[in-house]
């Protein structure tokens, strides 16, 4: 597993103007894919959601988007907390990143048309984890429902 992860971004994922490391994209990805499944239902809408927000944040080729979708479930599913994702955006990102990123995990959420209680409780264990205080995740609340 920790071979083709390696293979993946050394082949396909070049550093880009950002310069954003493979572990960070993984983590990025990771975290949207958690908010994704979270629920048991993956609506094409939260996928979308997914591919839209990865190409704005991680500024990656159109066409490694959805393998790195891939890597991202299979390590979601292989993950034994959020810590391992969390770390590397608190390694990597300012409080700005860390906000934009609370506001893209709750367009996923939102992008089916429905809040689950499951993608409402990851949501703040990811804030908890990337430092955010409550008056930041609810603003981010507030502008990813009223972009929905």
């Amino acid at each position: 597993m920790l071979s083709s992860i390696k293979r993946f971004f050394e082949e396909r994922i070049v550093e880009s103007e950002n310069d954003k490391s493979g572990n960070e994209q993984l983590a990025v990805a990771a975290l949207l894919v958690e908010v994704m499944i979270i629920d048991g239902d993956i609506a094409d809408t939260e996928l979308n959601t997914i591919i839209k927000s990865l190409r704005e944040l991680l500024d990656i080729k159109e066409n490694d988007l959805r393998e790195l979708i891939e890597l991202s479930k299979k390590e979601v599913n292989t993950a034994t907390s959020l810590y391992q994702f969390t770390r590397q955006i608190n390694e990597s990102y300012n409080i700005d990143k860390k906000i934009e990123l609370m506001t893209t995990l709750w367009r996923v959420a939102y992008a089916d048309g429905k809040l689950d209680k499951y993608e409402e409780n990851i949501i703040r264990r990811i804030a908890d984890l990337i430092h955010i205080r409550h008056s930041e995740y609810i603003k981010c609340k507030v502008i990813a429902k009223e972009a929905d």
